[in-house]
């Protein structure tokens, strides 16, 4: 997630029930988000063990898929509402109701509004923004194929939602927590790409089967290591950090690596941040390659400067995922608050108010030298860097990574290293020699779950699992039962009645004194 935070703290192997403040101390963001952390682990583990991989509620399951062709225009599938797990996280598809307006002669005549959509439509899903002008969104015109949900998350801040600032702090001051959102998205899979025998199409658990096997292969076989080194002429630093120190920043940062293009290492880029990719801009608007912004940055650090990298997206294409060009400032304009970039955003971005543009500046740079004395510079492709694999690859101030030969790679995956000055090194796992570990990115987790088979018009092979619910009317007694239960309570009531007649060990049992 891009969120200006200090670091990630949550670690499920080591199975920590709660965080446990304790008076008088500092409170960090860290111990906040690992308790919210640690309860939406267990909340979503717990639905996961009761539910299985994917599952809705009996009578309130959501996202049933229904065929709708048109003829001559582009095919559509509606997305019925309702509820639906997968993995553990909790999908609503329900429409919201879009209220009821109210004019200066008062409120409008319900009869004469269009009665409101109750689904979705794969056109118009929340989170999906699929664009009918490119051939890859359509809907495959060979049948049959597979309409599943793709699940993830990812973080927003007032940039994107400005409801999320509070206005009343005043202009200068910065924004306050972010937010974590759930992203789904109903898509099709060609039935050619799933492994299916021939006339298995029909058979439902086949095709579970085979769409679990393609789910298994979407996931990135990337792993990285991260450490640091004192820089060979450290000496020359005049900054007031310690002589041994291998991390030279003069502050603590939370690095972000994240892969820019996917693929194989030939083909996949990467870029960095120090501030874990949290400076962004709200944009104001667009003239050609001038970006007219809201502000220009609240401080020196967090502000841009020419040369730096910034990708122009929007809540669109921060939910399609897909990465977009990475442009150079080459010129600003501080009264007019707007930056001349390189070239032209995306045509697919940026220009439409209503979906909040923003800028977001990464802190890579070309021209880097490699660690160990190797000659030469890191290379840039379209203003990222290119991986290189099996060597150490500097990034600033004695912070160097490392990725893992022979890798896969995924685009918006990403690892966080965390520096610190107190110490002089970055915050990553070794092992007893002190040897760095390889890790698996520290996101984004993508989840899915098939749907429906579609056939065509009217005939669609519904592929969602349900449940009911857990609680049950309490069975009748049995004859016998009802018995023993008789049998008890006249025991109860003699015994109660021999108390207060005088029975052995009663009060009644005691007799006047002799004379």
């Amino acid at each position: 997630m891009h969120a200006d935070i200090s670091r990630i703290t949550f670690r499920p192997e080591r199975h920590y029930a709660a965080v446990i403040a304790q008076q008088g101390r500092v409170q960090l963001d860290a111990d906040a988000n690992e308790q919210a952390a640690i309860q939406l682990a267990r909340a979503r583990t717990i639905a996961a063990d009761l539910i299985g991989r994917h599952g809705g509620p009996a009578g309130a399951t959501g996202f049933a898929v229904g065929f709708d062709g048109r003829g001559q225009d582009l095919d559509d599938l509606t997305i019925g509402g309702g509820r639906y797990y997968v993995d553990g996280i909790l999908l609503d598809a329900t429409r919201p109701h879009p209220g009821t307006p109210v004019s200066e002669d008062g409120p409008e005549d319900a009869k004469d509004a269009p009665a409101p959509a109750d689904h979705w439509t794969y056109w118009d899903q929340p989170d999906g923004y699929r664009d009918p002008e490119r051939p890859g969104d359509r809907l495959p015109a060979e049948r049959p194929y597979l309409a599943y949900l793709k699940v993830w998350e990812r973080s927003v801040g007032a940039a994107e939602d400005p409801f999320l600032r509070e206005v009343a702090l005043g202009s200068a001051m910065p924004d306050t927590a972010a937010r974590l959102k759930t992203v789904w998205q109903v898509l099709p899979l060609p039935g050619a790409e799933l492994d299916l025998e021939d006339g298995a199409d029909r058979d439902k658990e086949k095709i579970h089967a085979a769409f679990a096997e393609w789910a298994a292969e979407q996931a990135p076989t990337a792993r990285m290591a991260a450490r640091s080194e004192r820089p060979e002429r450290a000496d020359e630093d005049p900054c007031l950090v310690r002589p041994d120190a291998r991390y030279r920043g003069p502050e603590n940062q939370l690095y972000r690596v994240e892969i820019h293009d996917g693929g194989t290492a030939e083909e996949a880029t990467f870029k960095w941040s120090r501030e874990n990719g949290s400076v962004t801009f709200a944009v104001d608007g667009l003239d050609g390659t001038w970006v007219e912004l809201a502000s220009l940055g609240s401080d020196d650090k967090l502000d841009l400067n020419v040369g730096d990298w910034v990708e122009l997206t929007d809540t669109a294409g921060a939910s399609r995922g897909e990465p977009l060009p990475l442009l150079r400032v080459e010129e600003l304009d501080l009264p007019g608050r707007r930056v001349r970039l390189s070239a032209e955003p995306d045509p697919s971005v940026g220009r439409r108010p209503e979906l909040h543009p923003f800028l977001r500046r990464w802190d890579h740079r070309g021209g880097t030298r490699r660690a160990g004395g190797a000659k030469g510079a890191a290379k840039l492709r379209g203003g990222a860097l290119r991986i290189e694999e099996g060597g150490w690859l500097p990034l600033e101030d004695g912070v160097l990574v490392h990725f893992e030969p022979g890798r896969t790679y995924r685009s918006g995956d990403y690892w966080i290293v965390a520096a610190r000055t107190a110490t002089g090194d970055v915050e990553w796992p070794t092992d007893a020699a002190r040897r760095p570990l390889l890790r698996a990115p520290h996101g984004i987790e993508v989840h899915y779950a098939p749907l429906a088979w579609v056939f065509g018009e009217g005939s669609i092979s519904d592929l969602r699992l349900s449940f009911g619910p857990l609680a049950s009317p309490v069975p009748a007694a049995s004859e016998e039962d009802l018995a023993a239960e008789a049998a008890a309570e006249a025991e109860a009531l003699a015994a109660e009645r021999a108390a207060a007649t005088g029975s052995p060990g009663g009060q009644g049992d005691q007799g006047q004194p002799e004379n």
